[in-house]
């Protein structure tokens, strides 16, 4: 049995575990908003207008767990999200029709717009990463479709793919009024409880906020008009985008680590058990492990971090 669900030799990893990933989360969520219908079904059935922050962090502890987690612990949380999801439905007020959570179309169109967010967000930041490692971490990403109900070949598995699904999509796509709030609520969340000893440091948000609005594609912004546009915005979002990640890499991870859910904290303390026990050096985190190893393809897996 592998010891976590993608191997720390995978794209997967040097993507995730980067912390520009905090803008790419937010990101995903803005651009998830501007489809009506699976805006709607955030709006009617989630927590979302209460809790924002919280559904930032089950999307973070989402992706912890398909990415460092043990298979089992994958299984187990995807079993519980498909049995949420089963059990919810909500009406469109455009229509007046009837849909599901679980729709096929919804769920393809979050995933899409996750990692499509992940990656793009990833390489803007400063990742290095080649075409085809970008192709791979999509390939490797429509695995985790399975723990939502879906297929691997229900999404897209290369970079072209994924350009003609957002492009497919495209007219479908608005910002509804829901939409607006929505990305008003993420430029200034609330504080959720558990994080309450942070509440004075909350206006450091709004510059993570901005920015991930910053980098969604200029369409995207457009449609909102949430946040005015400026002249040269593209190349100062992602000089701010380069600035911020490096500021995030300097944090110690014993700080950085106070702002997650305590499980998904739980789900990397008991990864790296499993990874030191597969002879992974990871006696200094895995952020030391990311950055000796170059990301192989799964023939050659293992072979550099544990040398």
């Amino acid at each position: 049995m592998r010891p976590t669900v993608a191997a720390p030799e995978s794209v997967t990893w040097a993507v995730h575990l980067d912390r520009a990933m905090w803008v790419a989360g937010v990101r995903a969520l803005m651009l998830q908003a501007l489809h009506p219908v699976a805006m709607q079904g955030v709006w009617q059935r989630s927590d979302f207008r209460v809790d924002p922050t919280g559904r930032l962090l089950r999307t973070a502890h989402f992706v912890a767990v398909t990415t460092y987690g043990s298979p089992e612990e994958a299984d187990r949380l995807g079993a519980h999200i498909r049995r949420v999801h089963a059990a919810l439905a909500f009406t469109d007020p455009a229509t007046g029709r009837r849909h599901r959570v679980d729709e096929r179309d919804l769920l393809v169109w979050v995933h899409c717009a996750e990692v499509a967010s992940y990656l793009e967000t990833a390489v803007r930041a400063g990742v290095p990463l080649t075409p085809a490692e970008c192709d791979r971490y999509l390939d490797e990403q429509s695995a985790t479709a399975a723990y939502v109900g879906l297929s691997r070949d229900d999404v897209p598995r290369s970079v072209a793919d994924m350009r003609r699904y957002l492009a497919a999509v495209r007219p479908a796509l608005r910002a509804t009024p829901e939409a607006r709030r929505a990305v008003r609520f993420l430029l200034w969340p609330a504080v959720p409880e558990h994080l309450s000893a942070l509440a004075p440091l909350r206006p450091l948000w709004f510059p993570v906020g901005a920015l991930s609005y910053a980098v969604l594609p200029a369409w995207a912004r457009r449609e909102y008009g949430v946040l005015p546009e400026v002249p040269g915005q593209e190349a100062a979002a992602t000089a701010a985008l380069r600035l911020l990640r490096a500021g995030l890499e300097a944090v110690p991870e014993r700080y950085y680590n106070l702002v997650f859910d305590e499980a998904t904290v739980r789900s990397a303390e008991q990864a790296r058990e499993r990874l030191l026990a597969a002879g992974y050096r990871v006696e200094n985190g895995f952020r030391a492990l990311r950055s000796r190893t170059r990301f192989r393809a799964p023939d050659d897996a293992g072979a550099a971090a544990r040398a």
